[in-house]
């Protein structure tokens, strides 16, 4: 859903092979998986059942230990449910859950749209070579809110903190959009790309 051919060009662009998969069977041969999105979390997570894709994902990252990153809506559905239109499951890869950015505390505009800085909670592989307060590129109005702190790498100031980096062991997620965030967009994908799991 969204924006798969602007996140394919910027892995093109790092000279990384990349194909699209249009089905499950897809992911055996991926070394690592790219979960883009934009959208509603429902309609997400509706198209992942519809197309049998989730117990995939699932094995792909736990039992297979393939590095996976969400972008934007990826991120969010990596959560174990969100509120928004009701609730609705994720992917539990990472324990929390997205909740509205107001009922967070926001009392800035929603969505949230623009450049915004990013401060880093903790240094991480995934943010090596990117300076602490660089700006990336958000668009949403939901934010994932970790079970643990230890899940949280980076935060967004936009009027409370909103999650802007998560991992829990080879799953990362982005609130923002690193393949519409100039340097340092294209080096945290590159970072993803030399990402090797134990």
């Amino acid at each position: 859903m969204g924006n798969l051919a602007s996140v394919r060009r910027a892995f093109e662009d790092l000279g990384t092979s990349v194909y699209i998969a249009d089905r499950p069977q897809m992911l055996e041969n991926a070394d690592r998986i790219v979960l883009p999105g934009v959208g509603a979390f429902c309609d997400g997570m509706s198209t992942l059942a519809a197309g049998g894709w989730i117990e995939d994902l699932r094995r792909a990252v736990l039992e297979e230990n393939k590095p996976l990153l969400g972008i934007c809506l990826g991120m969010q559905m990596l959560a174990a449910r969100s509120y928004e239109g009701g609730t609705t499951h994720g992917l539990d890869l990472i324990p929390g859950e997205v909740q509205r950015l107001d009922k967070l505390g926001c009392e800035f505009r929603i969505p949230h749209i623009g450049w915004n800085e990013v401060i880093f909670a903790r240094r991480d592989h995934l943010d090596a070579g990117i300076p602490d307060r660089s700006d990336f590129y958000f668009v949403h109005s939901y934010g994932f809110v970790p079970i643990s702190d230890e899940h949280l790498l980076a935060t967004a100031p936009y009027g409370c903190a909103v999650a802007a980096i998560v991992r829990k062991g080879n799953v990362f997620g982005c609130q923002f959009h690193p393949e519409k965030s100039s340097k340092a967009g294209r080096r945290l994908l590159k970072n993803f790309v030399d990402y090797v799991p134990c």
